[in-house]
């Protein structure tokens, strides 16, 4: 666990979360014993500036954390506070769960950057930070996990989105009921 985005990257695959979103975290919208966190923004940059923006669906929304989550996290506050230590006056404080060696928020083309350097390091076929959302949508349908719930929980602001993305998942998980209907009404022998 010597990677510093490595709770990032747990929250991306477990919750979907937009890279914006995870940069744009604040401790103060993390409730580890509670096991919740709040998206209130997303950290963004355009033409040049590093900014705080609303989140895509442009209203916040509070998740429940999965355990999963909470020790990577607990393991980067440590490693945050020992930064800080590190950095003495350096340091610029801003809140941000995931910042620089100084405080500094970490910028969200970095996260993607780390993102594709852990994947090849370990062997793995190169994807982009997003399709980890993608995965987490498909795993959440394949699970039975409503559509509705998977749509709060990615931020859709419309069910038609989370339908029209994940679509083959939901196709597969008809097939697969169809097939128990060829299972129970098939015909049996008639016995004398």
């Amino acid at each position: 666990m010597h990677e510093p985005l490595y709770a990032a990257f747990v929250l991306a695959i477990a919750m979907g979360l937009r890279r914006g979103e995870i940069v744009g975290f604040r401790w103060s919208d993390i409730y580890l014993e509670q096991r919740t966190l709040t998206i209130r923004q997303q950290l963004q940059r355009r033409r040049g500036v590093l900014y705080n923006d609303e989140t895509k669906g442009r209203r916040s929304r509070a998740l429940p954390l999965p355990a999963m989550c909470v020790a990577p996290l607990r393991w980067h506050r440590m490693r945050q506070s020992t930064a800080r230590e590190a950095a003495g006056n350096a340091w610029q404080e801003s809140g941000y769960v995931f910042t620089t060696r100084t405080g500094r928020p970490v910028e969200p083309r970095n996260v993607h950057r780390s993102f594709v350097r852990v994947s090849e390091a370990a062997g793995l076929r190169v994807v982009r930070l997003h399709d980890a959302r993608r995965g987490c949508a498909t795993l959440l349908t394949a699970a039975g996990v409503a559509p509705r719930v998977v749509m709060e929980i990615l931020g859709h602001s419309q069910i038609s989105l989370t339908m029209d993305v994940y679509t083959h998942v939901v196709q597969d998980t008809q097939r697969e009921a169809i097939s128990h209907m060829d299972r129970l009404l098939r015909r049996r022998p008639v016995r004398d």
